[in-house]
């Protein structure tokens, strides 16, 4: 793992954050501690630099990529991203982690990428809440399907090298991997299946 928080150094456990300034981060919380991980939220630059990887949740982008510009979090997760810090994003966070983002938003409050993994992503993709759905998915690696839930679901329309597909719905890329940082668009923290949340608390 490259880019550890600055108090990793020797602890057993690695400490994980949650980006608690909107959405479900209390289902991540939960599902992180129950694969091993100490999970924290984080508000502010002073608890995103005490950890060793971040979790971004569902939730709305926009109001996220705003908040992270009114908490003064944006730079400082760019900079420990770029620097390798390990990252696992569902819904809005695969929004938020990817290259680029198509349907981003109103001018002024659109979601603004972080560029953590080389993505192009569409907002909404499989339409709206109305049209948020369930369903069992392959998941490479996994000995048997996920149950996905899809709510107001992106979908990733571009794959740059060295990504890899890990999951595919209605033939788009729902869940991929570069490095140490994985994207899901659908939200397993919603379901009793901890498999993602594992695999992302296996790489550090």
């Amino acid at each position: 793992m490259s880019g550890p928080g600055p108090g990793s150094v020797g602890r057993a456990v690695p400490r994980v954050g949650v980006l608690a300034l909107q959405g479900d981060t209390r289902e991540h919380l939960a599902a992180l501690a129950e694969a091993g991980a100490e999970s924290v939220p984080v508000r502010r630059p002073a608890e995103l630099a005490a950890v060793d990887a971040l979790v971004i949740p569902g939730g709305e982008s926009t109001t996220m990529s705003h908040l992270l510009r009114v908490f003064e979090l944006r730079e400082p997760l760019r900079e420990r991203l770029a620097a390798g810090m390990p990252a696992y994003g569902s819904c809005a966070g695969m929004i938020l982690l990817a290259g680029e983002i198509l349907d981003a938003g109103a001018a002024g409050r659109a979601a603004e990428p972080l560029g953590a993994i080389d993505i192009t992503v569409r907002r909404n993709a499989f339409g709206r809440q109305v049209d948020s759905f369930e369903g069992d998915i392959d998941f490479a690696g996994l000995d048997s399907p996920m149950h996905a839930v899809f709510i107001r679901a992106p979908w990733v329309e571009r794959v740059g090298d060295g990504v890899e597909v890990l999951a595919r719905a209605a033939g788009h890329p729902v869940a991929v991997r570069q490095g140490n940082v994985i994207a899901t668009a659908f939200h397993p923290e919603m379901t009793g299946d901890r498999r993602v949340h594992r695999l992302f608390v296996d790489l550090l």
